[in-house]
């Protein structure tokens, strides 16, 4: 809830209006007026106007349980318990094709909604759009949001073909997708002018991600401009105060929607609406589930899927908050790191959870301080950006499941610009055409090529395969030139 107006405010006034003065006071947050007599009537009238947008119980709560928790000593972790994963080698091709046909019927049922976090900008790309609007450089073109909506499409397509209805007569998926400040306009512009990628628009809800202010070490609000408050996105995990604040989940149970897939826009291979992964989860009957990949060497950069506590519950721990010594241990019974199981932003939660989360963590009001150097009117001052990530909900989760997925198969991200050592557009595009051109081989393709062909391959439009089916038809006895897209 923002702070009521300032009702009959004097812009000429050379001092700031009492009330409001009053309440800053309240939380320690006076000096935020400190240059108010210095300001032009317009300034006045904007930072006034700044200072009322702010929910100033709300966000004193948040800073003194950040600041109170941050001291307190780490809870002992234990690694995930086997039986908590489902491995890959474990899997039988039976169990997979039972989750994937319980998938597709509760898709067809319209019990899934898809939860997109696309409030990022391409800024380590080297672009101020937003980042699903990137391309990273596949033979059709095709953006990030793109190659997510045809997914999106062709699982449409297999849920009404998996229950005999007609090509025409499918339940469409919704998609929520979480913008931020920065991103809302051009993301939803850019959907409007590729006509939603083939989607129906009134399949596609937007929403945004709150913003809260930048604190100094001590909890006082950091100033960007003598007439404004710095301020930043909440983090990928502010999804869930935004869609309570937004009452999405409202939404989500009026349309019918059981089940969330919830994932970040810079993966080139996220499985969207994962039929099989869904399956799964119903299967399993939990609260939360999320895939993971098998962490590559004791080093690497991602945060680990751990348990906190003797029988405490799973949740995440950053790579830079393991001692190194700890992440190289070997579990001698599997030959695994006994820390292993990576978190690559690719989740699922029963809507009921969800609402459970939105509540628990508006609550604890606990948020990560990220130090970072903060734009101020003394230049760049360290100070604390408050975020959540949406891995926070996994504590408050009565029950999860972890589901082993193979990077080559659903890993690709889209973090750093091309010349970096990892996670760039040229890699993740090779990823694609690598997994693509085995596609094509198993159904019976073939490809020529004038460069080697571990720099290339063919691209299959989402619109025609999923995950390599139904592409014998396409493929058997005929020959392509990489790369290429291959399409219907």
């Amino acid at each position: 809830m923002k702070e009521p107006p300032t009702l009959g405010f004097d812009s000429n006034a050379t001092s700031p209006p009492q009330a409001l003065l009053e309440r800053l006071k309240d939380y320690g947050q006076e000096d935020a007026f400190t240059l108010f007599d210095e300001l032009s009537s317009e300034e006045r009238e904007l930072l006034v106007k700044d200072i009322e947008s702010l929910d100033l119980p709300r966000v004193d709560r948040i800073i003194r349980c950040s600041l109170r928790s941050q001291g307190l000593p780490a809870v002992a972790i234990e690694p995930v318990p086997e039986s908590t994963v489902s491995t890959v080698e474990e899997r039988t091709p039976e169990a997979r094709e039972r989750w994937w046909k319980t998938g597709l019927k509760a898709i067809s049922e319209g019990k899934l909604a898809v939860l997109l976090l696309a409030g990022g900008q391409g800024t380590r790309l080297g672009t101020s759009d937003p980042k699903g609007c990137y391309n990273i450089g596949l033979p059709s073109g095709k953006s990030l949001f793109q190659l997510q909506a045809e997914r999106i499409l062709c699982v449409q397509r297999l849920a009404a073909q998996s229950v005999n209805e007609g090509p025409t007569a499918f339940t469409p998926i919704h998609w929520y997708v979480m913008t931020s400040p920065f991103t809302d306009e051009a993301t939803r512009k850019f959907f409007e002018s590729h006509k939603y990628f083939g989607l129906e628009a009134d399949q596609v809800s937007f929403f945004q991600q709150g913003t809260l202010p930048c604190i100094s070490k001590d909890g006082r609000f950091i100033m960007e401009t003598p007439y404004r408050v710095a301020k930043a996105p909440d983090g990928n995990g502010g999804v869930y105060a935004a869609l309570r604040y937004a009452r999405l989940m409202d939404d989500m149970q009026a349309r019918g929607v059981r089940y969330v897939d919830c994932y970040g826009v810079d993966n080139a291979l996220v499985r969207v609406a994962d039929p099989t992964f869904l399956g799964f989860f119903i299967d399993k009957g939990v609260s939360a589930a999320a895939k993971v990949v098998r962490k590559a060497y004791p080093q690497e950069k991602v945060g680990v899927f751990v348990r906190r506590g003797k029988g405490g519950p799973l949740s995440v721990v950053e790579y830079s908050e393991m001692d190194p010594s700890v992440a190289s241990e070997i579990n001698q019974g599997t030959g695994r790191l006994r820390f292993c199981w990576s978190n690559v932003c690719l989740h699922m939660f029963t809507l009921d959870f969800l609402n459970q989360v939105a509540n628990g963590l508006e609550k604890d009001s606990i948020y990560h301080l990220a130090e970072k150097k903060i734009p101020s009117i003394h230049g760049y001052t360290l100070g604390f950006k408050l975020e959540q990530f949406i891995f926070d909900a996994f504590p408050y989760a009565p029950s999860t499941a972890l589901f082993e997925v193979l990077r080559e198969e659903e890993f690709a991200p889209v973090k750093n610009a091309n010349g970096s050592n990892f996670d760039t557009p040229d890699s993740a595009r090779l990823l694609v055409l690598r997994l693509h051109t085995r596609w094509v081989v198993a159904a019976g393709g073939f490809l020529t090529h004038s460069v080697p062909l571990y720099a290339t391959g063919v691209e299959i439009s989402p619109l025609c395969s999923y995950t390599g089916e139904n592409l014998e038809a396409i493929c058997r006895g005929r020959t392509f030139h990489a790369p290429c897209e291959i399409t219907f």
